[in-house]
Protein backbone atom coordinates (compact mmCIF):
# COMPACT_ATOMS: atom_id res chain seq x y z
CA UNK A 1 0.00 0.00 0.00
CA UNK A 2 2.86 2.38 0.85
CA UNK A 3 4.43 1.97 -2.60
CA UNK A 4 1.06 2.63 -4.20
CA UNK A 5 0.62 5.84 -2.18
CA UNK A 6 4.11 7.09 -3.09
CA UNK A 7 3.52 6.42 -6.81
CA UNK A 8 0.04 7.94 -6.59
CA UNK A 9 1.43 11.14 -5.11
CA UNK A 10 3.86 11.32 -8.03
CA UNK A 11 0.92 11.02 -10.43
CA UNK A 12 2.16 7.75 -11.98
CA UNK A 13 -0.43 6.42 -14.41
CA UNK A 14 -0.10 2.76 -13.40
CA UNK A 15 -0.69 3.62 -9.74
CA UNK A 16 -3.74 5.76 -10.59
CA UNK A 17 -5.21 2.95 -12.71
CA UNK A 18 -4.61 0.43 -9.95
CA UNK A 19 -6.16 2.68 -7.28
CA UNK A 20 -9.30 3.43 -9.32
CA UNK A 21 -9.76 -0.27 -10.11
CA UNK A 22 -9.52 -0.91 -6.38
CA UNK A 23 -12.16 1.76 -5.68
CA UNK A 24 -14.51 0.17 -8.21
CA UNK A 25 -14.04 -3.49 -7.38
CA UNK A 26 -12.49 -4.11 -3.96
CA UNK A 27 -14.36 -2.49 -1.10
CA UNK A 28 -12.03 -3.72 1.63
CA UNK A 29 -8.79 -2.52 0.02
CA UNK A 30 -10.50 0.64 -1.20
CA UNK A 31 -11.45 1.59 2.37
CA UNK A 32 -7.81 1.21 3.48
CA UNK A 33 -6.62 3.40 0.61
CA UNK A 34 -9.23 6.11 1.18
CA UNK A 35 -8.44 6.31 4.90
CA UNK A 36 -4.85 7.16 3.92
CA UNK A 37 -5.61 9.77 1.25
CA UNK A 38 -8.83 11.38 2.53
CA UNK A 39 -7.18 14.31 4.33
CA UNK A 40 -5.40 15.37 1.15
CA UNK A 41 -8.51 15.48 -1.05
CA UNK A 42 -11.38 17.88 -1.67
CA UNK A 43 -9.23 20.55 -3.30
CA UNK A 44 -9.91 20.15 -7.04
CA UNK A 45 -12.74 21.69 -9.01
CA UNK A 46 -15.05 19.07 -10.52
CA UNK A 47 -16.52 19.89 -13.94
CA UNK A 48 -19.50 17.77 -15.01
CA UNK A 49 -20.15 17.66 -18.76
CA UNK A 50 -23.52 16.27 -19.74
CA UNK A 51 -26.17 16.47 -22.45
CA UNK A 52 -28.00 14.23 -24.92
CA UNK A 53 -26.12 11.37 -26.60
CA UNK A 54 -24.62 12.49 -29.91
CA UNK A 55 -23.95 16.03 -28.70
CA UNK A 56 -20.24 15.45 -29.39
CA UNK A 57 -19.11 15.55 -25.76
CA UNK A 58 -16.06 13.27 -26.09
CA UNK A 59 -14.50 15.12 -29.02
CA UNK A 60 -15.26 18.42 -27.32
CA UNK A 61 -13.58 17.29 -24.07
CA UNK A 62 -10.61 16.04 -26.09
CA UNK A 63 -10.03 19.55 -27.52
CA UNK A 64 -10.94 21.43 -24.33
CA UNK A 65 -8.46 19.45 -22.24
CA UNK A 66 -5.68 20.68 -24.54
CA UNK A 67 -6.87 24.28 -24.21
CA UNK A 68 -7.10 23.98 -20.41
CA UNK A 69 -3.53 22.66 -20.24
CA UNK A 70 -2.31 25.70 -22.18
CA UNK A 71 -3.98 27.82 -19.50
CA UNK A 72 -1.77 26.17 -16.88
CA UNK A 73 -4.18 23.64 -15.37
CA UNK A 74 -3.71 19.87 -15.01
CA UNK A 75 -7.00 18.22 -16.08
CA UNK A 76 -8.05 14.57 -15.80
CA UNK A 77 -11.18 12.98 -17.28
CA UNK A 78 -13.54 10.34 -15.89
CA UNK A 79 -16.05 9.13 -18.47
CA UNK A 80 -19.09 7.45 -16.91
CA UNK A 81 -20.01 4.86 -19.52
CA UNK A 82 -23.13 2.80 -20.02
CA UNK A 83 -22.33 -0.62 -18.65
CA UNK A 84 -21.61 -3.42 -21.04
CA UNK A 85 -24.26 -5.93 -19.99
CA UNK A 86 -22.12 -8.87 -20.94
CA UNK A 87 -19.02 -8.12 -18.88
CA UNK A 88 -20.25 -5.48 -16.45
CA UNK A 89 -17.30 -3.32 -17.53
CA UNK A 90 -17.40 0.06 -19.21
CA UNK A 91 -17.67 0.40 -22.99
CA UNK A 92 -14.52 2.22 -23.94
CA UNK A 93 -15.71 4.19 -26.98
CA UNK A 94 -14.97 7.45 -25.24
CA UNK A 95 -11.36 6.67 -24.68
CA UNK A 96 -10.92 5.90 -28.35
CA UNK A 97 -12.34 9.31 -29.28
CA UNK A 98 -10.07 11.03 -26.78
CA UNK A 99 -6.72 9.68 -27.97
CA UNK A 100 -5.36 13.19 -28.54
CA UNK A 101 -5.66 14.21 -24.91
CA UNK A 102 -4.41 10.84 -23.64
CA UNK A 103 -1.27 11.24 -25.76
CA UNK A 104 -0.59 14.62 -24.19
CA UNK A 105 -0.39 13.09 -20.72
CA UNK A 106 -3.93 13.77 -19.52
CA UNK A 107 -5.32 10.93 -17.45
CA UNK A 108 -8.55 9.52 -18.92
CA UNK A 109 -10.53 6.69 -17.41
CA UNK A 110 -13.90 5.09 -18.14
CA UNK A 111 -16.07 4.11 -15.19
CA UNK A 112 -18.98 1.70 -15.64
CA UNK A 113 -22.25 3.25 -14.50
CA UNK A 114 -23.55 -0.23 -13.51
CA UNK A 115 -27.09 1.05 -13.84
CA UNK A 116 -27.56 1.64 -10.12
CA UNK A 117 -28.17 5.03 -8.62
CA UNK A 118 -25.81 5.68 -5.79
CA UNK A 119 -23.30 3.24 -7.24
CA UNK A 120 -22.25 5.92 -9.72
CA UNK A 121 -21.83 8.44 -6.93
CA UNK A 122 -19.85 6.09 -4.76
CA UNK A 123 -17.24 4.98 -7.27
CA UNK A 124 -17.13 8.47 -8.77
CA UNK A 125 -16.55 10.27 -5.47
CA UNK A 126 -13.72 7.96 -4.58
CA UNK A 127 -12.17 7.93 -8.06
CA UNK A 128 -12.19 11.74 -7.88
CA UNK A 129 -10.32 11.53 -4.56
CA UNK A 130 -7.66 9.31 -6.13
CA UNK A 131 -7.15 11.84 -8.94
CA UNK A 132 -7.05 14.77 -6.48
CA UNK A 133 -4.40 13.01 -4.43
CA UNK A 134 -2.42 12.50 -7.66
CA UNK A 135 -2.49 16.26 -8.26
CA UNK A 136 -5.12 16.73 -10.99
CA UNK A 137 -7.26 19.87 -11.11
CA UNK A 138 -9.81 20.24 -12.67
CA UNK A 139 -11.36 16.78 -12.87
CA UNK A 140 -13.82 16.50 -15.74
CA UNK A 141 -16.67 14.03 -15.46
CA UNK A 142 -18.43 13.09 -18.69
CA UNK A 143 -21.84 11.47 -18.34
CA UNK A 144 -23.49 9.05 -20.72
CA UNK A 145 -26.31 11.54 -21.15
CA UNK A 146 -28.96 9.35 -19.61
CA UNK A 147 -31.43 10.85 -17.15
CA UNK A 148 -30.53 9.88 -13.63
CA UNK A 149 -26.76 9.94 -14.10
CA UNK A 150 -26.93 13.56 -15.25
CA UNK A 151 -28.60 14.65 -12.05
CA UNK A 152 -26.18 12.61 -9.93
CA UNK A 153 -23.23 14.18 -11.71
CA UNK A 154 -24.60 17.70 -11.23
CA UNK A 155 -24.75 16.92 -7.49
CA UNK A 156 -21.07 15.99 -7.48
CA UNK A 157 -19.82 18.72 -9.86
CA UNK A 158 -18.79 22.26 -8.90
CA UNK A 159 -19.43 23.40 -12.48
CA UNK A 160 -22.01 21.71 -14.72
CA UNK A 161 -21.79 22.11 -18.50
CA UNK A 162 -24.75 21.05 -20.65
CA UNK A 163 -23.92 20.33 -24.31
CA UNK A 164 -26.46 20.43 -27.14
CA UNK A 165 -26.07 20.19 -30.88
CA UNK A 166 -28.35 21.44 -33.68
CA UNK A 167 -28.88 17.89 -34.97
CA UNK A 168 -31.02 16.68 -32.07
CA UNK A 169 -34.23 17.73 -33.81
CA UNK A 170 -36.19 17.89 -30.59
CA UNK A 171 -33.54 20.06 -28.91
CA UNK A 172 -35.98 22.47 -27.35
CA UNK A 173 -37.98 19.59 -25.86
CA UNK A 174 -34.74 18.13 -24.56
CA UNK A 175 -33.84 21.48 -23.07
CA UNK A 176 -37.12 21.60 -21.20
CA UNK A 177 -36.65 18.13 -19.78
CA UNK A 178 -34.87 18.99 -16.57
CA UNK A 179 -31.54 20.16 -17.94
CA UNK A 180 -32.49 23.79 -17.44
CA UNK A 181 -31.91 23.74 -13.69
CA UNK A 182 -28.46 22.22 -13.60
CA UNK A 183 -26.17 24.08 -16.02
CA UNK A 184 -23.61 26.79 -15.22
CA UNK A 185 -22.55 26.79 -18.87
CA UNK A 186 -24.68 25.80 -21.88
CA UNK A 187 -22.84 24.93 -25.08
CA UNK A 188 -24.24 24.69 -28.56
CA UNK A 189 -21.64 22.30 -29.98
CA UNK A 190 -21.16 21.32 -33.64
CA UNK A 191 -21.90 24.98 -34.39
CA UNK A 192 -20.70 24.47 -37.97
CA UNK A 193 -24.07 22.77 -38.64
CA UNK A 194 -27.13 24.60 -39.90
CA UNK A 195 -29.74 25.40 -37.25
CA UNK A 196 -27.07 26.55 -34.80
CA UNK A 197 -28.31 30.12 -34.49
CA UNK A 198 -31.94 29.09 -33.90
CA UNK A 199 -30.85 26.65 -31.21
CA UNK A 200 -28.53 29.21 -29.63
CA UNK A 201 -31.36 31.78 -29.53
CA UNK A 202 -33.78 29.22 -28.12
CA UNK A 203 -31.34 28.24 -25.36
CA UNK A 204 -30.70 31.91 -24.59
CA UNK A 205 -34.40 32.77 -24.47
CA UNK A 206 -35.35 29.73 -22.46
CA UNK A 207 -32.46 29.50 -20.04
CA UNK A 208 -30.55 32.77 -20.17
CA UNK A 209 -33.17 34.67 -18.17
CA UNK A 210 -32.98 32.39 -15.16
CA UNK A 211 -31.69 33.69 -11.81
CA UNK A 212 -28.49 31.70 -12.18
CA UNK A 213 -27.52 33.62 -15.30
CA UNK A 214 -25.50 30.81 -16.96
CA UNK A 215 -22.98 31.37 -19.78
CA UNK A 216 -24.21 30.33 -23.23
CA UNK A 217 -21.52 29.61 -25.82
CA UNK A 218 -21.02 28.07 -29.28
CA UNK A 219 -18.26 25.57 -30.08
CA UNK A 220 -17.21 23.58 -33.10
CA UNK A 221 -14.60 20.84 -32.81
CA UNK A 222 -14.56 20.41 -36.56
CA UNK A 223 -13.68 24.06 -37.20
CA UNK A 224 -11.83 24.41 -33.89
CA UNK A 225 -13.85 27.49 -32.94
CA UNK A 226 -15.05 28.57 -29.51
CA UNK A 227 -12.87 26.01 -27.69
CA UNK A 228 -10.39 28.54 -26.29
CA UNK A 229 -13.21 30.79 -25.15
CA UNK A 230 -14.91 27.81 -23.47
CA UNK A 231 -11.65 26.84 -21.70
CA UNK A 232 -11.13 30.44 -20.51
CA UNK A 233 -14.73 30.60 -19.24
CA UNK A 234 -14.10 27.35 -17.34
CA UNK A 235 -10.86 28.65 -15.85
CA UNK A 236 -12.50 31.90 -14.65
CA UNK A 237 -15.41 29.94 -13.23
CA UNK A 238 -13.00 27.57 -11.46
CA UNK A 239 -11.47 30.53 -9.62
CA UNK A 240 -14.94 31.73 -8.55
CA UNK A 241 -16.13 28.28 -7.48
CA UNK A 242 -12.98 27.69 -5.39
CA UNK A 243 -14.32 30.38 -3.01
CA UNK A 244 -17.69 28.70 -2.43
CA UNK A 245 -16.37 25.13 -2.61
CA UNK A 246 -16.08 24.69 1.19
CA UNK A 247 -19.82 25.30 1.74
CA UNK A 248 -20.79 22.97 -1.07
CA UNK A 249 -18.48 20.26 0.24
CA UNK A 250 -20.05 20.47 3.71
CA UNK A 251 -23.42 19.57 2.13
CA UNK A 252 -21.86 16.86 -0.03
CA UNK A 253 -20.13 15.18 2.88
CA UNK A 254 -23.42 15.13 4.77
CA UNK A 255 -25.09 13.46 1.76
CA UNK A 256 -22.23 10.98 1.46
CA UNK A 257 -22.34 10.08 5.14
CA UNK A 258 -26.10 9.45 4.94
CA UNK A 259 -25.52 7.29 1.85
CA UNK A 260 -22.89 5.21 3.65
CA UNK A 261 -25.01 4.75 6.79
CA UNK A 262 -28.11 3.79 4.76
CA UNK A 263 -26.05 1.40 2.68
CA UNK A 264 -24.59 -0.27 5.77
CA UNK A 265 -28.07 -0.62 7.24
CA UNK A 266 -29.42 -2.02 3.98
CA UNK A 267 -26.69 -4.67 3.88
CA UNK A 268 -27.34 -5.61 7.52
CA UNK A 269 -31.09 -5.87 6.90
CA UNK A 270 -30.56 -8.03 3.79
CA UNK A 271 -28.51 -10.43 5.89
CA UNK A 272 -31.10 -10.43 8.67
CA UNK A 273 -34.00 -11.07 6.29
CA UNK A 274 -32.23 -14.05 4.77
CA UNK A 275 -32.16 -15.78 8.13
CA UNK A 276 -35.26 -14.26 9.74
CA UNK A 277 -38.01 -16.74 10.67
CA UNK A 278 -40.68 -14.03 10.88
CA UNK A 279 -39.82 -12.94 7.35
CA UNK A 280 -40.19 -16.44 5.89
CA UNK A 281 -43.41 -17.00 7.88
CA UNK A 282 -45.09 -13.86 6.48
CA UNK A 283 -43.64 -14.42 3.02
CA UNK A 284 -45.44 -17.80 2.87
CA UNK A 285 -48.68 -16.15 4.05
CA UNK A 286 -48.30 -13.46 1.41
CA UNK A 287 -47.61 -16.01 -1.32
CA UNK A 288 -50.76 -17.92 -0.41
CA UNK A 289 -52.69 -14.61 -0.30
CA UNK A 290 -53.56 -15.01 3.41
CA UNK A 291 -52.20 -11.53 4.06
CA UNK A 292 -51.63 -8.41 1.95
CA UNK A 293 -48.07 -7.10 1.31
CA UNK A 294 -48.49 -3.96 3.46
CA UNK A 295 -49.63 -5.86 6.52
CA UNK A 296 -46.87 -8.41 6.06
CA UNK A 297 -44.29 -5.62 5.71
CA UNK A 298 -45.49 -3.86 8.87
CA UNK A 299 -45.43 -7.05 10.93
CA UNK A 300 -41.90 -8.00 9.78
CA UNK A 301 -40.64 -4.45 10.45
CA UNK A 302 -42.13 -4.46 13.95
CA UNK A 303 -40.51 -7.79 14.79
CA UNK A 304 -37.11 -6.57 13.55
CA UNK A 305 -37.21 -3.27 15.43
CA UNK A 306 -37.96 -4.82 18.83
Amino acid sequence: MLDLLVDLKKGKRGAIAKAITMVENDQKESKKLLKKIFKNTGTSIIIGITGPAGAGKSSLINKTVGALKKLGTKPAVLAVDPTSHVTGGAILGDRVRMTESTDSGTYIRSIASRGATGAVSRSLRNSIRVLEYAGFDPIIIESVGAGQTEVEISNIADITVVVFNPNTGDSIQTIKAGLTEIGDIYLVNKSDLSGTNQLFDAVRDFIGDSDRNPSILKTSVKKNTGITEFAKTLKNMMALKKKSKKEKDIERLEEELKDIVLNNIREKIDDMLDSDKTFSKYLKKLQSKDIDPFDAGDKITKSMLK
